[in-house]
């Protein structure tokens, strides 16, 4: 089915390469004339097409002069011509597809061509990378290009002030990462005042290494969260404690394949017996079905030094899919303070939800999307459905000499790692280069130790040493280095036969004191000597790296992707180069032994094939093909399912966010909260008048409600008089006696506080209810979704009840936001003074009024990592959790936090959910017990 798909999706493809093509000609023969340009009339090409972009002409007609312009600011600048296929790549982002390029193709470069024409609008173009250090390299790089060409370039970064931002933002072309441009979205979508949003919109997006972004981290939404109230947190512990007195396979089953767990029926009368409750699934206990989950996962899914460790007080995710100790990062949806109540660490307090979007509706926003990576045609599919992206696969430059051999299987790790040593010794003896990946940071030490036996001089890029990881794998390639590496870390970073030279320059460059923006002419000065002398010593090296072979790729251990170990494997064989790769597996890996390699293992002991001895099968490899394709599609279903649930919310959220922005840029509240005060007046006589007339009704009731929302002007006995009788009042006559007097006491309210400060008033008490409303909306909404999957057992739909509660519980937020804007606009007590010096306008204070995120520094921000987990990070961009030395040492000394200690120490307080009062007797062990005590 996969593969009819895929030939679906590759329809047109050679049609489309062919137009390519004719892009990369029509550029090729403007050569000549742009060489032939001053640096200054090559810079003002950028005024000429800006000039030709307004008078009419598309991008397409202005494409040829536009890479023309860009090659050879490349070449002066960089002393790097782009290639014919990094023309053709750059012209498909163009076109809004992604450019499937091999490693080493260049797509760095292939960027410039797509973001420069672009950016001839003058409107914005983002650059999109997997993290921090890549965007500030390709900036720093890439914006020598720009710079020739009269366009600025800017660099979004964790930690940068709101104006900061907002002057990177304003630059032509923009580098960050997407959780970087993504937080700035939600923070946008918060702001008080317009001067505080920072991005202009959302115009063309090119996300360099997309099937990580896109794929991988789809799973993880962007959340902002904020402490929350209440006494959930305390639930963890004692959740903790209980877990421990259930019986696998008798009082619940574990999944691992599926990472799931399921409480059985002795179980559940367990768990109500030790709260007290009779009925564990019933509406009022659903929150405590998710404790009980996660206390049973941490227990039984999560194992210490394995899947995290935990160290000075703290529990630290170890990354599955690079074994790196992933600091600050946490696990969501309550797991992390399970296995922090499980360990017996302080539990961090769960923070409510502020707001959150997942990354493929983020990237939904932009106008057009595109993207670069050396492996997306096995996730061509998704691309298509989720984003409406087609994968272009762009011919190399030159033919692949990459030999990639067979996988070699062996009975068990101990035989396999001895191999892979020998292996290692026999390749670096030649002086070949030599790049090994493995899956954990125990198994990385494990063969580091091996190594150092031997007496095999290498480096280690795992959690002890990330901060070097772009450095050690830039210099991968030299004469008879061997490197070990945690999967893909340091991806984005070229291994260069020799070492990388642009690398080694930009690194001397900045030993030199030099930088591209603080010293720029001294910069580009200095420069081309630079990178001349380092490029003259890296081709003599890389000679004799060719000779020895070229890189050779060694994989310890298949991942649960395809796409990972064709990314592993694309580390050799750029350009043209020579290399090799190869995987050792064995039948203990944990992708055979999850996903059943039986048929392996009986044909290993058929044969009696010793530990020592490997085999080739493709018995196996089918084995390992079919579990890689199971893994993916759960996977794939997991970004699925995430996507189908945030479509719910991200209509709520556009419709949220859309008023926000028109309140921000400036639209006339009035008439809104006029219609606000109709639809409130309208919901009231609903509630308190039937079908009849006056004499049914409950006037009483009707005035003291209404004075809870205005000071009533009117009484009953005027309004009775005006009628005549009470029987000859209906509801359209009491509408209209009520707005009138509501609209009277409206105009006194604004003639008190003068019509100014009552705009200001508007906006601050619209924008106020509207941000706590939407906080609670979400966090009613995360509830909602914890339990929905329950409706399953009742046979229904959970998506569709999901989309039906969903709506009926945002019909009543918006009538909530109606009500209570009205209450505040005439009942709080308001301050006016007015602003000082030059700026216009009153200040209106009042009690409330508050933007949500005023106490910034108590907000965090989770999202996905660059490498496949889950981080946090505080308002000034720092990981949480990350502690400095002086910082641990700081908090050994230190009193602990008394909140954090009451968590840990103290007994939870019974009646967060109405499971048991506060009476200091223990549970009932029972449930006769119970029932003697009479509860029920």
């Amino acid at each position: 089915m996969a593969s009819i798909l895929e030939k679906v999706l590759r329809v047109g493809e050679g049609r489309l390469l062919r137009r390519l093509e004719q892009y990369a000609k029509a550029t090729n023969a403007l050569e000549d004339d742009f060489s032939h340009l001053t640096d200054e009339e090559l810079k003002n090409e950028t005024v000429v097409l800006r000039e030709r972009y307004s008078g009419g002409e598309s991008l397409d007609d202005l494409l040829p002069e536009a890479f023309a312009a860009v090659r050879e600011a490349s070449t002066r600048t960089l002393g790097l011509r782009h290639f014919d296929v990094q023309l053709m790549g750059g012209a498909a982002l163009h076109l809004g597809n992604i450019s499937e390029m091999k490693t080493g193709e260049g797509k760095t470069l292939v960027a410039t061509t797509a973001a420069y024409l672009n950016a001839i609008t003058s409107r914005g173009v983002h650059i999109i990378t997997v993290n921090d250090y890549l965007a500030s390299y390709q900036s720093e790089l890439m914006g020598r290009v720009f710079r020739a060409l009269g366009m600025t370039t800017g660099c979004i970064l964790s930690g940068q002030t709101p104006a900061q931002r907002h002057e990177q933002y304003l630059a032509d072309i923009t580098y960050g990462t997407n959780n970087e441009f993504g937080f700035d979205y939600l923070r946008d979508n918060m702001a008080w005042q317009s001067s505080d949003m920072v991005q202009r919109g959302h115009y063309f997006a090119i996300v360099d290494e997309v099937d990580s972004i896109l794929i991988d981290e789809a799973r993880t939404p962007l959340i902002i969260s904020g402490p929350a109230s209440g006494e959930a947190n305390r639930w963890f512990t004692e959740f903790a404690s209980l877990s421990t007195k259930l019986i696998p396979d008798v009082d619940f089953e574990v999944d691992e394949k599926k990472r799931t767990v399921g409480v059985l029926e002795p179980g559940i009368e367990k768990v109500e017996d030790y709260l007290g409750i009779d009925n564990l699934y019933e509406s009022a206990n659903t929150p405590l079905i998710s404790f009980l989950n996660n206390a049973i996962k941490a227990n039984a899914l999560f194992k210490k030094d394995k899947d995290y460790v935990v160290m000075n007080g703290e529990v630290l995710i170890v990354d599955e899919h690079t074994g790196r100790i992933l600091m600050g990062r946490r696990y969501n949806e309550g797991i992390h303070q399970a296995i922090e109540a499980k360990e017996g660490v302080a539990v961090k307090a769960e923070n409510q939800t502020l707001a959150t979007v997942t990354l493929q509706n983020y990237f939904r926003l932009y106008s057009k999307l595109s993207g670069m990576t050396g492996t997306a045609e096995t996730e061509a599919a998704e691309f298509m459905s989720t984003y409406k992206l087609g994968v272009v696969s762009i011919p190399t430059n030159k033919p692949m000499k990459r030999i990639d051999q067979s996988d070699l299987i062996y009975k068990n790790e101990e035989a396999k790692f001895g191999q892979v040593v020998e292996d290692i010794v026999a390749r670096h003896e030649k002086g070949q280069p030599v790049l090994v990946g493995t899956t954990s940071v125990e198994k990385s030490e494990y063969l580091s130790r091996l190594l150092a036996k031997k007496g095999v001089r290498h480096e280690v890029l795992n959690a002890k040493n990330h901060a070097r990881e772009a450095a050690i794998v830039a210099q991968a390639g030299r004469l008879g280095s061997v490197t070990v590496a945690t999967n893909m870390a340091g991806r984005g970073t070229d291994v260069m036969l020799g070492g990388n030279a642009e690398f080694l320059a930009v690194a001397q460059m900045n030993a030199k004191g030099l930088s591209p923006v603080e010293t720029p002419e001294d910069y580009e000065t200095a420069w081309d000597d630079v990178f001349d002398a380092v490029k003259a010593e890296v081709a003599v090296e890389a000679a004799k790296v060719v000779d020895a072979g070229g890189l050779y790729v060694l994989g310890t251990e298949r991942h649960e992707s395809r796409r990972i170990d064709n990314q592993l494997r694309g580390r050799s064989g750029r350009q043209g180069d020579p290399g090799e790769s190869r995987f050792y597996l064995s039948l203990t890996d944990d992708l055979m032994r999850l996903f059943n390699a039986g048929a392996a293992e009986s044909l290993m002991g058929r044969q009696g094939i010793p530990d020592d001895m490997a085999i080739e099968s493709k018995v196996v490899s089918r084995a390992i093909r079919s579990a890689q394709a199971q893994v993916e599609g759960r996977n794939a279903e997991i970004r699925k399912n995430v996507l189908k649930y945030d479509d719910v919310l991200n209509r709520q959220r556009e419709a949220i966010y859309g008023d926000r922005r028109h309140i921000l840029e400036g639209d006339d509240l009035h008439e809104r909260t006029q219609r606000f005060l109709e639809d409130v007046v309208d919901e009231v006589l609903e509630v308190h008048t039937g079908e009849g007339n006056g004499d049914d009704w409950d006037f009483d009731a009707l005035w003291t409600e209404l004075k809870t929302l205005y000071p009533v002007g009117l009484t009953i006995d005027e309004v009775v008089a005006e009628a005549g009788n009470r029987g000859k009042i209906n509801r359209d006559f009491m509408r209209r006696e009520i707005l009138s007097d509501a609209k009277v006491a409206y105009l006194h309210r604004e003639e008190s506080l003068g019509s100014p400060a009552m705009r200001e008033l508007e906006r601050r008490v619209v924008l106020s209810v509207i941000d706590r409303r939407w906080r609670e909306h979400l966090y009613e909404m995360d509830y909602l979704k914890d339990g929905i999957g329950l409706r399953a057992m009742a046979q229904r739909d959970p998506l569709v009840e999901y989309q039906r509660e969903g709506f009926v519980m945002f019909q009543q937020m918006m009538g909530q936001i109606r009500e209570e804007t009205v209450g505040f606009l005439f009942n709080l007590e308001v301050e006016v003074s007015q602003a000082p010096g030059a700026v216009a306008g009153p200040i209106v204070a009042a009690k409330g009024l508050a933007p949500a995120a005023a106490a910034g520094e108590k907000l965090s921000y989770t999202a996905p990592s660059d490498s496949g987990g889950v981080e946090v990070r505080n308002q000034r961009g720092q990981i949480q959790q990350a502690a400095t030395d002086r910082a641990r040492r700081a908090s050994a000394a230190a009193p602990a936090d008394e909140a954090e200690t009451d968590v840990v120490a103290g007994p939870p307080q019974r009646g967060a959910f109405g499971q048991r009062g506060d009476d200091p007797k223990p549970a009932p062990v029972n449930r006769s017990e119970r029932r003697a005590q009479g509860k029920k």
